[in-house]
């Protein structure tokens, strides 16, 4: 096993896949644990779907998918934030409202004005992220450090203007806090770690690295800070679990990760209950 795994990390698209992977699942559990306390959890999944109906016209258009993708779904992110703030449509109808349009917009796309003789392998890629994640080039990875590298700067900076805009926004607003600021910010950041993630466990899944790891860590933590570190380790440890496990047995990228989150949101889900730390 021991030897299996250093021929595989001899590989340059094995690095690269590693280095994308743990810089994605850590972005996505910091920001995971805001979104999943403010209830916006299934905003990565709305977010998911935009950004698949976005690569589909880069795709039809012969344009780069980040040039598309990345505003479209900034754009989407800022609009969902504002349907959900004003009331008039409630915020999971919001989400699905767009996320149905949108997913099967971008399907029709690619099928009417198919650039691939595999429709269903391009689609399934996608969506499930099935093998994106080990064709990453040199500037994938460049592009990817830099996002994610400003997703973790803006975290850190804002970080207690994160936390009262999570905890109590009507009191952050009621102190000067400019709160509509704030939230579009996390939104804003959301949709950056949407795209990067699709790259790594594909449309459909990319909710399960914002959900899992903070709902994991909850079970367990408390404190919003030690909440946040555990979900952090939490979700680089399954990001790197799933893909070794993939690249070795040859399953599903997304998947594998996925199922890695599940078990260990089940382990410590009993530890929580052993230690009495959540109730049963």
């Amino acid at each position: 096993m021991i030897e299996t795994l250093t021929h595989y990390l001899s590989f340059t698209f094995v690095q690269y896949a590693l280095i994308a992977g743990v810089l994605i699942s850590l972005c996505a559990s910091l920001l995971g644990v805001s979104l999943v306390l403010k209830r916006y959890s299934m905003i990565g999944d709305g977010l998911s779907h935009v950004a698949f109906g976005a690569l589909a016209v880069a795709a039809v258009c012969s344009l780069a998918p980040m040039t598309v993708t990345l505003p479209v779904t900034i754009v989407a992110a800022v609009i969902l934030l504002g349907i959900n703030s004003n009331g008039k449509i409630k915020g999971d109808a919001a989400i699905a409202m767009i996320s149905v349009g949108t997913l099967a917009f971008g399907y029709l796309l690619m099928n009417v004005f198919s650039v691939s003789s595999n429709i269903s392998g391009d689609v399934c890629t996608t969506l499930f992220g099935s093998t994106s994640i080990l064709t990453l080039t040199n500037s994938d990875i460049i592009l990817c450090t830099v996002l994610a590298i400003v997703v973790i700067l803006v975290f850190v900076i804002f970080y207690h203007k994160i936390f009262a805009v999570t905890f109590d926004e009507g009191f952050a607003n009621a102190t000067g806090t400019n709160t509509k600021l704030y939230n579009n910010l996390i939104a804003v950041v959301t949709a950056v770690v949407i795209v990067l993630a699709m790259n790594l466990v594909g449309a459909l899944l990319v909710s399960a690295l914002i959900i899992f790891p903070a709902l994991t860590a909850m079970r367990v933590f408390k404190s919003f800070f030690s909440v946040i570190i555990g979900a952090a380790v939490i979700s680089v440890f399954c990001t790197l679990t799933g893909l070794i496990i993939a690249i070795i047995g040859g399953t599903p990228v997304g998947s594998t990760i996925v199922i890695a989150d599940i078990v260990v949101f089940a382990i410590f889900t009993l530890i929580g209950k052993i230690t009495g730390r959540i109730k049963a």
